[in-house]
């Protein structure tokens, strides 16, 4: 691609975070051309539809989680990396709540731009979440599949309250960490 090309399409998909972040999915697509200023001609032949947009903004957004897995794995205590990734993945999902739901059956399928930035980000979680088991700070008997879980209905139970998450996280990170024997 060429520079100004790529520019462009960087600057679309700021514009497009920033459009479906305030508007939802049916943000207008002319206004995210003019806020990145760009005819919508150029947006067309960056992404030929909205789920294109969609996807490629998805996958920009998964990737920069599988970054930041990358950066706590190494900088961050065990069970300190899998709390702030859980934080990460639900700032993540709150920012397109609705968006991700709408149009994921469309948007996945096998090496599908988002399905590969999907397998990806769960592949670094899975990182984390091997290496705090390892250090004995999360139960082992939690998966990744729980943790997206987890973090998938935190973000459902905080949509209209997001000051709840703070205190929901904590009891759910809390609960990872400790395996309580039955009471006799």
């Amino acid at each position: 691609m060429r520079a100004d090309a790529r520019r462009n399409y960087e600057r679309l998909l700021a514009c497009a975070h920033e459009a479906f972040t305030e508007r939802g999915a049916d943000a207008s697509l002319e206004d995210i051309a003019r806020r990145a200023g760009v005819g919508i001609g150029t947006l067309y032949r960056h992404f030929p539809n909205r789920e294109a947009l969609l996807a490629a903004l998805l996958s920009d957004r998964l990737r920069g989680l599988v970054t930041y897995a990358e950066e706590v794995l190494d900088h961050q205590e065990p069970g300190e990396a899998v709390a702030n990734w859980i934080r990460a993945t639900h700032r993540h999902g709150m920012s397109y709540r609705g968006i991700a739901i709408r149009v994921m059956s469309q948007l996945l399928g096998e090496g599908t731009e988002f399905d590969e930035a999907c397998a990806a980000a769960h592949a670094a979680g899975e990182r984390l979440l091997v290496r705090a088991q390892r250090a004995g700070e999360v139960r082992p008997d939690i998966t990744s599949a729980h943790i997206i879980a987890l973090v998938h209905g935190l973000v459902l139970a905080t949509e209209h309250e997001p000051e709840l998450f703070d205190r929901l996280v904590a009891v759910a990170i809390d609960g990872l960490q400790r395996v309580t024997s039955p009471a006799s």
